[in-house]
């Protein structure tokens, strides 16, 4: 068998093996993480919240979550993917389903706070345990594949959190609201425990593999991950601190404040233009910007594979992102606003899957598992203001910021970026 007959064959096998599996495992992810963002359309008034505190309760979530990701992340590099990736889902699906709970303010704070504690290290980890089983030029591709789960999250999510919440609603004595969080939460704790049977820590690990073919993967692998440490120094921990971590975190901090502040008001923009309607067909509604976002990413990263470019793909999604809320903001019509909701959400997925090959085009070992969770936890700090900024100042200031992300993308000179940028 020939060196590319053996790249297509192997590759393809763990693409099948993984990615749908954890696309699943992230669709949960982003459901429960999300899912109060449709809760609110019942649970604002409700809990007697003003629309201030309701925005800081959604973004309490990154309090824990910041805290603990790059901890969680060093530590599932030591004991291992499947055990920790279970601990998280486990752990998280119990807390979301707990948020039934609330009653105020307060308790409502102090579970979103529990809900991000339980949930940090779960996407850096699975950043992280790709570039275990794909080399460098494949990754955007394969980041793109499993990130669809985000869109695929509220085109799921949204009608069936609508269905739940009107048809539910005061059945046992629960408000629909409640019975949104109990019942979204169940799967992620069952999906914990297969976890534990299902994946697979390291490719040497892969007896679904032919030994031909483990042989083959490791060695690409390992041929990669010497690259990186001859070329940038960058497989100890100190390495986070190198200026490109900390231009990355630049660059998603947009990202984050942009993807937060949708999560939190998409519903209610879409309630607003198109009044009148029904809890079920606004989730129907609020599918649409997800289904254009999983096609877009899907072509944005597969193209950015294909010509081996990250810069310009980059920059291009931030300017589609800036467009789009800039459509929604004119708005002169709820079919205009739709739309730009759409290009706005296509925009800023499909920044995800190329940013993501970034950091682990130049760290490795302990410095990749500290640099992804570093620059997660500290960009996702603009998740915790997404949805208040975007109330306070409206939709024009979601515009500006992914119009700076386009800046911060091409601002940096090609000879002092990373590598296959």
């Amino acid at each position: 068998m020939n060196e590319l007959t053996m790249e297509q064959q192997t590759l393809r096998k763990v693409a099948w093996r993984l990615i749908p599996f954890i696309c699943v495992l992230y669709l949960l992810n982003i459901l429960d993480r999300a899912n109060v963002g449709f809760a609110r359309l019942q649970m604002q008034e409700e809990l007697g919240l003003s629309e201030a505190t309701f925005n800081l309760g959604f973004g309490m979530f990154y309090v824990g979550y910041l805290l603990f990701e790059v901890p969680s992340n060093l530590l599932m590099s030591r004991v291992g993917a499947r055990l920790w990736i279970a601990r998280i889902m486990i752990s998280w699906g119990l807390i979301s389903s707990l948020t039934l709970f609330a009653q105020d303010q307060w308790t409502f704070y102090g579970l979103r706070i529990l809900l991000g504690i339980a949930e940090a290290g779960f996407f850096p980890g699975i950043i992280l345990y790709l570039s275990y089983w794909f080399p460098n030029r494949d990754r955007a591709k394969m980041t793109a594949f499993f990130m669809v789960a985000i869109g695929l999250a509220s085109v799921l999510g949204n009608p069936i959190s609508g269905l739940i919440m009107q048809y539910l609603d005061q059945f046992a004595g629960l408000h629909g609201w409640q019975w949104l969080f109990l019942l979204e939460g169940i799967p992620s704790v069952i999906m914990g425990i297969v976890v534990l049977y299902y994946l697979t820590d390291y490719p040497r690990d892969a007896k679904w593999l032919s030994n031909e073919q483990r042989e083959w993967l490791v060695s690409k692998l390992k041929v990669e991950e010497q690259e990186r440490r001859q070329n940038h120094n960058a497989d100890r921990l100190a390495a986070i601190f190198q200026w490109r971590v900390w231009w990355l975190i630049a660059i998603y901090f947009t990202v984050a404040v942009g993807t937060n502040a949708g999560s939190a008001y998409f519903p209610k923009l879409i309630k607003e233009q198109f009044v009148g309607l029904s809890t079920v067909q606004i989730g129907l509604l609020s599918a649409i910007p997800h289904i254009c976002a999983v096609i877009g990413m899907s072509l944005l990263g597969i193209s950015s594979d294909r010509q081996n470019e990250r810069r310009g793909h980059l920059a291009a999604a931030a300017m589609l992102a800036a467009i789009g809320w800039s459509l929604t903001a004119w708005s002169p019509s709820p079919l205009v606003s739709l739309i730009g909701l759409c290009i706005a959400q296509t925009g800023m997925l499909s920044m995800l899957p190329v940013f993501w090959t970034l950091p682990t085009a130049f760290l490795t070992g302990a410095a990749a598992a500290g640099g992804i969770a570093m620059i997660n936890s500290v960009a996702n700090i603009g998740g915790f203001f997404g949805a208040t900024i975007l109330g306070t100042f409206g939709l024009w200031s979601m515009a500006a910021i992914h119009l700076a992300g386009v800046v911060l993308v091409l601002v940096v000179q090609e000879k002092s970026s990373p590598r296959n940028q």
